[in-house]
């Protein structure tokens, strides 16, 4: 039988692709689906009787990426809907890896976000404390490895840096396809399996480095349920001997997140479907330590993937959106991100964009509240293949956002950005009254993403045109049209009413006393207003700018264009 993980869900066998190369034979997916219709209700019961909790565990080492945002996302929602808690606890436990500020950065991009922490670093809780450096120091987890060592299910590795890579290439030489420390290549490792008593006794006497790793069985059968994969079942023999403790005694994220979600009361434990192969070894541990019955529910989520669904969406990808919720300065390497945040989007539809990236209500309702998200998601939702990152669909969830602005919330968050580009140009903002600016909004919003497209899009209302759109004035600027323009001049200014309806009216009055159609001239009065050939609804523009400022433009196009 080919090498695979075998998935059992709603009725059908289907392949796994990961790193791990796993054997499963036919009898085994029986009792598999036989377990499932068991022993799953009776495990389920007992889960529905627990205070559901969750936690996001990133470790400190780089700004955190949004799909870190979208697993602590869907913990939190999950954790909400159900009265539960939603917990943050800092992995840092490889203590090379840890960048500075990096903590600080997660607990900002949360919040930006929206996810409240319950529990948890910056918050405090009955488990504190919440990093596993702190944790380490009070002596947690070295217990635990030790209690390993001494039922058997553990052991003592004394290899050096070049004894593992002398084994490395020596399975590769033999043609093993995926070269490990495992229950067949540790008997030729020195470790407290291989060697006497006595040696190991002497070894460490003498100080000698050693670690402590995970004794996997052979050749046995180790199944576990994944609430978005259903049931999965592993051969022990395509399972390596994690490594547990360090011998700096810093514990691994293999013993250091299950001693601490046992030790937190975790219900489920939620993560990206890149630590699916590990899963076994922590099954295995949970197994060794007598905690299974307290083992969380385990959920592995999809990968968010690139635009061409051709690998996973990275911190570099090039789609020209940000990969970061806000903007992130790499102090160890220098590299600068931008965020979402800094780049105009608005953070509930950064949530709910992550939301529906793996995940599906089941309807066609697309734009939801965090309120909504909390009452309507589920794992059982969740998709088993990855998500595909959209670009122009993230751009989209920010326009519904905007849209969904009162035009006051526009043209507070727009004011600042109004001034600064004013002065750039010696300009005040100060002879634009609030109603003024809250009536640009209004204007501009159907067509724009960003808050910060507003002045690209409406400057015009601001600054009269200095330039005019040349294909427009080629195609429409005539004596018949220039004539218009200087009737509509004379028409507007004995005008008494600058209402959008009736300066429309007289717009077409006067294009029929002219002997031109209106649709001929629409779109170069447009121009001589604005200096473009595009924009907002005309004449409620029109209305907006006011009687004096449309006779002005209107008097510096006929003197200012020139076909």
């Amino acid at each position: 039988m080919a090498n695979c993980v075998v998935v059992f869900t709603q009725g059908k066998c289907t392949k796994f692709s990961n790193s791990l190369l796993l054997q499963i034979i036919l009898g085994e997916v029986i009792c598999c689906v036989l377990s499932l219709f068991i022993f799953a209700p009776q495990y389920i019961f007992e889960m529905e009787n627990r205070r559901v909790r969750l936690r996001f565990a990133p470790s400190p080492t780089g700004g955190l990426h949004m799909g870190g945002v979208r697993t602590a996302l869907f913990n939190y929602l999950f954790a909400k809907k159900h009265g539960g808690d939603f917990l943050l606890r800092i992995e840092d436990t490889d203590q090379t890896r840890y960048v500075k500020g990096a903590e600080e950065y997660i607990i900002a991009a949360l919040q930006w976000t929206g996810i409240k922490i319950d529990e948890g670093v910056g918050v405090g809780g009955p488990h504190a404390p919440y990093r596993q450096s702190e944790r380490k120091e009070k002596g947690i987890y070295q217990q635990y490895a030790d209690q390993l060592v001494k039922s058997g299910h553990a052991y003592y590795a004394f290899d050096t840096a070049e004894e593992l890579d002398a084994m490395r290439k020596r399975l590769e030489a033999a043609k093993v396809a995926a070269p490990q420390y495992n229950s067949v290549s540790r008997q030729s490792m020195r470790n407290s399996l291989t060697l006497s008593e006595d040696e190991v006794n002497k070894l460490m006497q003498n100080k000698v480095p050693f670690v402590i790793r995970l004794k996997v069985p052979r050749n046995e059968e180790i199944r576990f349920h994944d609430i978005i994969r259903g049931w999965v079942l592993v051969n022990s023999s395509q399972v390596d001997d994690k490594v547990l403790l360090k011998s700096d005694g810093m514990p691994t994220y293999h013993l250091a997140h299950i001693v601490d979600d046992y030790l937190m009361d975790i219900s489920h434990a939620v993560r990206g479907e890149e630590w699916l192969p590990s899963a076994p070894a922590h099954i295995l541990i949970y197994r060794y330590l007598g905690w299974e019955d307290k083992m969380p529910q385990l959920a592995h989520l999809p990968l968010i993937l690139k635009p061409d669904g051709n690998g996973k969406l990275s911190k570099r990808d090039k789609s020209g959106l940000p990969m970061f919720p806000l903007n992130w300065n790499d102090p160890s390497t220098g590299e600068q991100y931008i965020g979402y945040k800094e780049s105009g989007f608005f953070p509930e539809a950064f949530a709910n964009m992550l939301a529906m990236l793996g995940w599906n209500p089941g309807t066609t309702q697309e734009i939801f509240s965090m309120t909504e998200l909390i009452e309507a998601f589920s794992f059982e939702r969740v998709n088993k293949s990855g998500a595909k990152f959209d670009p122009e669909k993230t751009k989209w969830f920010n326009q519904q956002y905007l849209r969904k602005k009162t035009d006051s919330e526009l043209a507070k968050l727009f004011t600042p950005l109004l001034q600064k580009h004013l002065e750039a140009i010696n300009l005040s903002s100060q002879q634009f009254t609030e109603s003024y600016v809250e009536g640009v909004c209004k204007l501009v919003k159907e067509k724009s993403h960003f808050i910060e497209e507003f002045w690209e899009s409406g400057k015009y209302f601001f600054v009269a045109p200095s330039e005019y759109d040349q294909e427009v004035i080629k195609k429409r600027w005539n004596e018949a049209s220039e004539g218009f323009i200087k009737t509509l001049h004379d028409a507007y200014s004995a005008c008494s009413d600058f209402s959008a309806g009736e300066t429309e009216k007289l717009f077409k009055e006067t294009a029929e006393k002219c002997g031109i159609s209106p649709g001929a001239v629409m779109q170069l009065f447009r121009v001589c207003l604005s200096g473009v050939g595009g924009g907002p609804v005309l004449f409620d523009m029109v209305e907006l700018l006011g009687k004096s400022v449309v006779l002005e433009r209107l008097n510096s196009a006929l003197t200012g264009i020139k076909k």
